[in-house]
């Protein structure tokens, strides 16, 4: 849910003649009022809402999950080998999926939901959830989440009678929690039809997973599936008889490549694509790069509200969280090293600044290197400091970022985690080895523990640790999830010739409307320029009051 962009910039090239069409668009939304009483009609606004496209040369090759674990990727695993997958080497080691089952449901037996047979009380059965019968405690932990995402509940109830998304067939592929539900349920309120399963192994809330597939939503996803299970759910949610996906809502781009792979016909016939992380938006630039991506997408990474929000304030919050639930650790005096000064990162070092902890930064780029500098924060080479560390966290949304040379000249206790989103940033698959033992010893810690005693504190298997060992703030989920709401009407909604085969940024005006949104939440009032004032400043009264190029 939460990557950095620490590690390189998406630059934006705009042609004039598109500079000059997105001012004709800001011209006719000006129109638009964003106050509470106002009524949206979501017809205008598809149609006011124009893209802008971008391009950027991505080095890094497209990456899945444990690559080097993996067959080949045409080749789907057997159901012996999810079993094997989900075991560690070490004779010792604590079952390493098994033990990740949900908090909330610790008691249910450890036969993998692909083995059940469910049905909800519908006599539905298309869904593979761990246990069906937590429905109606995961409908309360949706509820709760309602109350605080009041501007996507504003949207559902002022477009429900549209149906704006009326014939839209979404397979989607996010983390699984309250607040997922939420977008997920508006989107079948305003005419989808929804099928979906999750982005990452242990974010996935069961009871809601659970709530969701009671209401009719096709889920497939459970806490603590093993990487065979992963792949397999994603084949089930994008390869169903007689149904087919016309758009896509991704998170990592894992479901985008699956669908480009495996079902290239189904692919073509996609209309568009909504990525939310750096991850998967690297993925679609490379596609576009090599003229192989077939639709249009958006980059709603890259929106305002996603990155000063989402990535900034939502982990800001959510480390501390993640890292007191897992660790009990007292950070006052702790030495810790941030591996990326993006959004990401700088919500991570200024919580835990706050608490005391002597922060250091890596990073590779000089502007995000200077901003930490003055910042406060002292930038270094992690080998340089890597035997006095106490806590490392991976922010960069990378690979290797932490390697297993470094992990094998850490101190003993050293905590390390992950809050980009893939699980290669650590180098976890150099740690299963027979030398190293495993020891679990609560839900998503293990103790990595090498020959001579000294012990590596090890959370979420590398995987986000947020998503993965606490919970997130409801609020900021509500802006991405209202942005991406958003998203799939403009792409569904668009005339034909409107976007090309290419990757498009969220205009500034979008990004304003959703802010405008959640500001009735803190009784915030909004000034307004005067005619001479906005005149002066070269600016609509109504906005945008940025460029698109702005970040």
């Amino acid at each position: 849910m939460s990557d950095s962009v620490g590690d390189g910039k998406l630059e934006v090239k705009q042609a004039s003649k598109e500079v000059k069409e997105s001012e004709n668009v800001a011209e006719k939304y000006s129109a638009m009022t964003v106050s509470k009483n106002s009524e949206m009609n979501v017809g205008e606004l598809s149609a006011a809402f124009t893209a802008v496209p971008t391009h950027k040369s991505v080095k890094k090759q497209i990456q899945f999950a444990n690559q080097e674990d993996k067959q080949e990727f045409s080749k789907f695993p057997t159901k012996a080998g999810r079993r094997s997958l989900s075991r560690s080497i070490s004779q010792s080691s604590t079952d390493s999926y098994s033990s990740a089952a949900s908090y909330t449901d610790s008691s249910d037996d450890e036969t993998s939901p692909r083995d059940k047979t469910q049905v909800n009380s519908k006599g539905g059965s298309d869904f593979c959830v761990k246990n069906i019968k937590q429905a109606e405690f995961g409908r309360r932990e949706i509820e709760i989440a309602e109350q605080d995402m009041s501007a996507l509940i504003s949207l559902r109830k002022r477009a429900q009678g549209e149906k704006p998304l009326a014939g839209a067939k979404i397979v989607g592929c996010t983390h699984i929690t309250a607040q997922t539900a939420v977008l997920i349920e508006t989107l079948v309120a305003l005419g989808a039809e929804c099928r979906w399963t999750a982005c990452n192994i242990y974010s996935t809330q069961n009871e809601v997973a659970s709530a969701l597939s009671e209401s009719g939503v096709a889920v497939y996803a459970w806490k603590g599936e093993s990487e065979d299970d992963f792949w397999w759910c994603i084949d089930r949610c994008a390869n169903m008889e007689g149904w087919q996906a016309n758009m896509i809502l991704d998170d990592g781009g894992d479901l985008t490549h699956w669908v480009y792979k495996k079902y290239p016909n189904v692919f073509k016939k996609i209309q568009g694509i909504v990525e939310e992380s750096v991850t998967g938006v690297h993925r679609l630039y490379q596609l576009s790069k090599a003229g192989k991506l077939s639709v249009p997408a958006m980059n709603v990474n890259d929106s305002v509200t996603k990155q000063k929000f989402d990535n900034m304030y939502c982990c800001r919050e959510s480390i501390l969280d993640g890292l007191k639930r897992t660790t009990d650790v007292m950070f006052g005096g702790k030495q810790v090293v941030v591996c990326g000064y993006g959004e990401v990162g700088k919500g991570c070092c200024t919580a835990l600044k706050a608490l005391g902890a002597i922060v250091c930064i890596t990073e590779i780029d000089p502007i995000c290197a200077l901003q930490a500098c003055m910042d406060g924060f002292r930038v270094v080479k992690l080998n340089e400091v890597i035997r006095q560390v106490d806590v490392i966290i991976t922010c960069t949304g990378n690979k290797n970022v932490v390697i297993r040379d470094q992990l094998d000249r850490m101190k003993n206790g050293c905590i390390v985690c992950n809050m980009g989103h893939s699980n290669t940033e650590i180098d976890v698959a150099s740690l299963r080895t027979p030398e190293l033992t495993w020891e679990r010893v609560r839900s998503q810690v293990d103790h990595v523990i090498w020959p001579d005693g000294k012990r590596v504190v090890l959370l979420a298997e590398g995987r986000l640790l947020n998503l993965s060992c606490s919970t997130v703030p409801t609020f900021v989920l509500s802006i991405t999830a209202t942005t991406q709401a958003l998203a799939l009407i403009e792409l569904y909604n668009a005339p034909e010739g409107r976007y090309k085969q290419d990757v498009y940024l969220l205009p500034k005006k979008m990004d304003e409307y959703v802010a405008s949104l959640h500001l009735p939440t803190f009784d915030a009032h909004l000034t307004e320029l005067s005619d001479e004032q906005a005149k002066y400043l070269g600016l609509n009264k109504n906005g945008p009051f940025k460029p698109n190029y702005y970040r």
